[in-house]
């Protein structure tokens, strides 16, 4: 399977693994659709883009403001006639403990990480099973496998990617639609450098851990991999991916590890 004359929109394009999933979904031949709250970003994205496809669009959106993720959904559909491949990439992680996050912080990266995917989902799958096909793609994290400290709110998002999107899958697979879940574990991003501290401000660096991580090309490349094989749950990672399996098969040494292993 390849995506030539599909159309493909991703979230969280303007850097890191949204604007690679944006170069190789190119390189196949989809129109790309790339959003993003940053407009210049996303827009220098789509100039480098520029020789290997000029069918790539820029939607500009704030994922934390649902009326207009709702309202930005109803007008690609409009513009564009249909999505193929929703690429569920944008969101935003926390550096902080649990208690000194205000609800409000938590109810922020809800909204980011887990409601703006949902509206995106819902406004356009009744088309997708009009068409006889549709695949997702949810980024979540090994964070989403199992908490980690300093990342409750990031934590709880990225679980709740995996109720309501196995849900989704059982309900609408025999119209078509595929749903494959992505948990990556470092990948060398700037998600730490945008990752909110207890007050609210940018963590504004990056973490050693992530610093070690693999490219985003690399991810990018496995997971457009893994929605070719149609796989449903995939880990994509590097020595850290041992913590999933930790936490999987043998839980007493998970509880005593999780405060020992670093998670910057």
């Amino acid at each position: 399977m390849n995506y030539s004359g599909k159309t493909v929109w991703i979230t969280g394009a303007s850097s890191g693994i949204g604007a690679e999933l944006a170069r190789q979904f190119a390189e196949e031949g989809a129109r790309v659709l790339i959003s993003s709250h940053e407009a210049e970003e996303l827009e220098a994205v789509r100039k480098t883009l520029e020789p290997v496809s000029k069918d790539v669009h820029t939607v500009v959106f704030n994922l934390g403001n649902p009326d207009e993720v709702l309202a930005t959904a109803q007008k690609v559909l409009s513009d564009f006639g249909r999505v193929d491949v929703l690429m569920n990439n944008g969101g935003i992680s926390t550096r902080a403990e649990a208690l000194e996050t205000s609800l409000e912080m938590d109810r922020k990266i809800m909204e980011i990480d887990y409601f703006s995917g949902v509206i995106l989902s819902k406004v356009l799958l009744p088309k997708m099973i009009e068409n006889g096909y549709g695949h997702i793609g949810v980024t979540s994290s090994i964070s989403g496998k199992f908490g980690w400290p300093l990342r409750s709110a990031y934590a709880a998002a990225k679980h709740a990617l995996f109720g309501f999107y196995k849900s989704l899958w059982a309900e609408n697979k025999d119209h078509g639609i595929r749903v494959t879940i992505f948990s990556p574990g470092r990948v060398r991003t700037n998600i730490s450098y945008h990752a909110l501290l207890q007050d609210g401000k940018e963590h504004g660096k990056m973490d050693p851990g992530l610093d070690k991580g693999i490219p985003p090309a690399t991810c990018a490349r496995k997971m457009i991999r893994a929605m070719k094989r149609n796989r449903k749950d995939v880990l994509i990672g590097s020595s850290e991916l041992v913590m999933v399996w930790i936490h999987k098969y043998c839980k007493f040494c998970y509880y005593r590890l999780i405060n020992r292993v670093s998670v910057n």
